[in-house]
């Protein structure tokens, strides 16, 4: 409108009917999916397919710190002449780190997750 008024029906705002309809859908399926998520929080399904998974990602949370401090070590170690092996040492760091992050994985879904 040229006198700067706007229409009702263009107000800031308020919603229209899609807007509401679309977001009345995505309130849905956000309690749907969190009720899904209760639900498998609750009954846990103990089985061996879920513990070799957290094995396996108890695996990677070791593996990739340990993989990353070895190749910084091996970089630092072609480029700097020290009478230290950096990839030693950043290889105990990355195991160190990788352990911890594990631990605190294990204990926190031990408590029961979140």
């Amino acid at each position: 409108m040229p006198d700067g008024h706007v229409p009702d029906s263009e107000a800031p705002g308020e919603p229209d009917e899609a807007e509401r309809a679309h977001a009345e859908r995505l309130q849905q399926i956000v309690l749907r999916k969190s009720v899904r998520h209760e639900r498998a929080r609750r009954e846990r399904d103990d089985n061996v397919w879920a513990w070799l998974g957290a094995f396996g990602l108890i695996g990677w949370t070791i593996a990739v710190p340990t993989l990353l401090g070895l190749a910084l070590g091996r970089f630092l170690d072609d480029r700097v002449d020290a009478s230290i092996s950096f990839t030693i040492t950043f290889l105990v760091c990355g195991v160190a780190v990788g352990a911890t992050m594990a631990w605190h994985w294990v204990r926190r879904e031990s408590r029961g997750g979140g």
